[in-house]
């Protein structure tokens, strides 16, 4: 898995990644409350504002992690946004996108330091 800065969670399958929220991003927000999903097909650049998220906290975005297009989306989260809380690095993936340059991924974070970003 690689981490951005913005606490997401990437995993590579070849030239697709699935992303997601990290666990401490999950318990930053609280409890989740409405997940607004990006269209499949959607071409997208590093930083755009793909999803929206809001908790009983405070509502939040998820931007794009790297240059791609959105080939999927997990319905499943929309339905129940409470999975964000309860498994927000398994079954509350948020998107799968395919890489414009699948080698990007190497200027992400591991876990160590993912885990030194966040104390």
């Amino acid at each position: 898995m690689k981490y951005t800065e913005d606490h997401e969670w990437l995993q590579a399958e070849g030239d697709l990644v699935t992303v997601g929220i990290t666990d401490h991003a999950s318990e930053q927000l609280g409890d989740v409350v409405f997940v607004e999903l990006p269209e499949t097909g959607r071409t997208v650049s590093a930083g755009d504002e793909i999803c929206v998220i809001e908790s009983v906290k405070a509502a939040s975005d998820i931007r794009a992690p790297l240059d791609g297009e959105i080939v999927e989306v997990n319905q499943e989260i929309a339905d129940n946004p409470g999975l964000v809380n309860e498994d927000p690095t398994g079954r509350a993936w948020f998107f799968k996108m395919r890489l414009a340059d699948p080698a990007k991924l190497d200027g992400l974070m591991d876990a160590a330091a993912y885990k030194d970003l966040i104390g």
